[in-house]
C-alpha cells in the first residue's frame, strides 16, 4: 500500500493526513518491501508447483476437458439450484479451475511485476504486456484477483462449516 499512498494520483487526502500517517515520500521504501516480499511469493510458488508435480497431485488439480461445464454444475449446486449431489472427487471442477488459475495468476504477477520494476532492462517483457501502462494495469488487476480468490475461499469455508475448515488445515477428517 505504501507504493499507492506515495502518489496523490490514487488518493487525495489533506496534507495533514499524510503527515500524521507518515505516508509521504515513501515510494522507494514501499518498492523495496514489495520486491523483498516478491521473493517469498516466488519461492512459495516454486515449492507448491514442484510439490504438485513430484507428488502427482497435479493430476487431481489440473482441470479436464469438461471442467467449465462441470464447474457450472458446482455453482448451481452451491447456490442450491441443483439438488442432486456432486460426483465424489478430491477437487471439484470449480476448485480445479480456481487453483490452476491462481497459479497462472502468480506467474502473471511475477512477470508483470518484473516488467514494471525494470522496464528498460526487461523491455521485451514490458512490450509483451503491451507497454508499461498495460503491464502495470495487469499487475494491479491480478492483485484484485487474489482478493477475490481469498474472499471466495472465506465464503466457502463459512458455507462448509468449521469442521471442514479444521480438516483442511490439519489434514485430518
Amino acid at each position: 500500500m505504501i507504493i499507492y499512498w506515495a502518489n496523490d494520483e490514487y488518493f487525495q487526502f489533506p496534507e495533514w493526513f499524510y503527515e500524521k500517517a507518515h505516508l509521504t515520500f515513501r515510494l522507494a521504501e514501499g518498492m523495496s518491501y514489495h520486491f523483498l516480499l516478491m521473493w517469498f511469493f516466488a519461492i512459495n510458488g516454486i515449492f507448491y508447483v514442484s510439490y504438485t508435480i513430484f507428488s502427482g497431485e497435479w493430476r487431481e488439480l489440473v482441470p479436464g476437458r469438461d471442467a467449465l461445464k462441470q464447474a457450472f454444475q458446482v455453482v448451481l449446486h452451491d447456490l442450491g439450484i441443483r439438488k442432486e449431489p456432486l460426483p465424489p472427487a478430491k477437487f471439484n471442477a470449480a476448485q480445479q479451475i480456481a487453483y490452476t488459475g491462481v497459479v497462472l495468476m502468480g506467474v502473471g504477477s511475477l512477470l508483470s511485476g518484473l516488467a514494471i520494476y525494470r522496464p528498460v532492462q526487461l523491455s521485451f517483457l514490458t512490450q509483451l504486456f503491451g507497454g508499461y501502462p498495460n503491464a502495470r494495469l495487469i499487475h494491479f488487476l491480478l492483485t484484485v484477483g487474489y482478493v477475490g480468490f481469498f474472499g471466495m475461499h472465506v465464503a466457502q469455508v463459512i458455507r462448509a462449516g468449521w469442521k471442514n475448515f479444521k480438516a483442511m488445515v490439519t489434514g485430518n477428517e
